[in-house]
């Protein structure tokens, strides 16, 4: 089985071999990799498909819990694909791992699967304390293929959901994050229903996650998503905060990108700086 996240490597080690020469991209990033190191020692590659920003951000989440989020122990959330498919007709076009076709109920069950196991191997890693159990808990997670998509169609129906309450909010005049406009106010994703159509369905299949759709990610979530974004060093987008008015007690978790397409993983905090 091939590993989702590749062992870790001294983080300037990674860039030197990476980023050779003088033009000025390669600069920029060899300075933005050195900020990085400022703060971590080490990086671990993602696999690079149209999945990596959920693998890097659930690895990243799954790899430092210590508890099961409230949202996942509530009573209703494995009921939630039969909650919203008897509301919205239109959930049964969601698309299911490179399957098409399928039947509402099928639907409906399998995401309760993929819902079911979200939660478990969440407690299960959140209650290892040893922490080089942990990292092997979820290095064996991200090697079984079957069950990391599964936990993938997990992370994109909540963010269906998260996007219904954001834009139902919105239409009885109650206060949201500014993102959600953004995300509703695009030609192809006016409404859930487009988003999950031109945008859901094909994440991991023919394209990733935009940057909005990081936002809608953080908020499904209920995690602060930190990027570092090596081709925008010196300007202040360099930092980016997914959220930028995170919650203050959402837990954060700190990606990686050249080119916010493709997402790695920093690990080790330098000990000066985890103080």
């Amino acid at each position: 089985h091939k590993l989702s996240v590749a062992p870790e490597m001294d983080i300037m080690e990674y860039c030197r071999k990476e980023w050779r020469g003088n033009t000025p991209a390669a600069i920029r990033m060899r300075k933005g990799y050195e900020a990085v190191a400022q703060k971590f020692a080490s990086i671990r590659r993602v696999r690079g498909d149209n999945y990596c920003a959920l693998r890097a951000t659930l690895f990243q989440a799954l790899s430092q819990a210590t508890q099961l989020p409230s949202w996942l122990q509530s009573e209703d959330f494995t009921m939630l694909s039969q909650n919203l498919l008897s509301k919205y007709d239109w959930i049964k076009q969601w698309q299911l791992k490179q399957k098409l076709d399928r039947k509402m109920g099928e639907i409906s069950d399998e995401i309760k699967d993929d819902l079911i196991l979200l939660r478990k191997k969440w407690k299960s890693i959140s209650e290892i304390k040893c922490p080089i159990e942990k990292q092997e808990a979820c290095e064996k997670l991200f090697k079984n293929e079957e069950e990391e998509y599964s936990l993938y169609e997990a992370l994109k129906f909540l963010m269906l959901n998260t996007a219904i309450d954001l834009y139902n909010a919105d239409k009885s005049g109650r206060t949201v994050p500014v993102f959600s406009w953004l995300l509703f106010a695009r030609d192809t994703s006016s409404d859930p229903c487009q988003l999950m159509h031109n945008h859901l369905n094909h994440i991991g299949h023919s394209g990733g996650l935009e940057q909005v759709e990081m936002f809608l990610l953080a908020y499904a979530l209920q995690y602060t998503i930190q990027v570092y974004r090596l081709y925008k060093y010196s300007t202040d987008e360099f930092i980016t905060f997914y959220p930028n008015d995170p919650e203050k007690n959402w837990p954060v978790v700190t990606l990686i990108t050249e080119d916010d397409r493709h997402y790695n993983v920093p690990v080790r905090m330098c000990e000066e700086t985890a103080v």
